[in-house]
């Protein structure tokens, strides 16, 4: 079995300041640092790439660390994430790993480390991309159960509640459109888009 180490950590640098400042972290394969370049979407790092090219400056783009398997160029992106910090925690990235509303809330007496928010979206994401790969690779459907059993998400709590992650990670792929339920059986299935 081959390890795949085609991986890079990346950061989108505004050559504006000095010293250039990252706006954006990321990982990929390939030519994935360069593409938000040429399709600079309606996200904070898409205008940010605008506001660059429009002042007739290039954005920079520069590999961090390469060689790297998927699952360390996203603990190392990660890391990266909660060290700068996103715009939506008063930090300085454009990453949009919070989710729209999530940024704001708080409640007396409890303390959030900073980067702690950050690293708990991008393990939720990865926890729905598991769960919704899952879901495509079996088209009769995945009930809860087997979600849980299968990928490991079951709990070893004294309650009950012992599948209740993978409820609420199938819960949001429902709400986000990407997996829904059918009865009888209680199966959940990829949409196919």
């Amino acid at each position: 079995m081959t390890t795949d180490l085609s991986y890079y950590v990346y950061a989108l640098k505004d050559p504006r300041t000095s010293p250039a400042a990252p706006f954006y972290v990321g990982k990929g394969i390939g030519t994935r640092a360069h593409d938000h370049l040429h399709r600079p979407d309606s996200t904070p790092k898409g205008q940010r790439i605008r506001e660059i090219l429009a002042a007739g400056a290039e954005v920079l783009v520069v590999r961090l660390v390469e060689g790297l398997t998927e699952a360390q160029a996203l603990k190392i992106e990660a890391e990266l994430i909660a060290a700068f910090g996103t715009q939506a925690s008063g930090g300085l990235l454009t990453n949009t790993v919070l989710p729209s509303g999530l940024g704001g809330k708080a409640r007396a007496g409890k303390v959030v480390p900073a980067g702690v928010p950050e690293k708990a979206q991008v393990g939720l994401q990865l926890l729905k991309d598991a769960v919704l790969e899952f879901a495509q690779a079996n088209p009769g459907g995945v009930t809860n159960s087997d979600t849980a059993s299968l990928l490991g998400l079951r709990s070893d709590y004294g309650g009950g509640a012992k599948d209740y992650l993978s409820y609420s990670v199938l819960g949001l792929l429902m709400r986000e459109g990407k997996v829904e339920r059918r009865k009888p059986g209680h199966q959940h299935v990829a949409r196919v888009r």
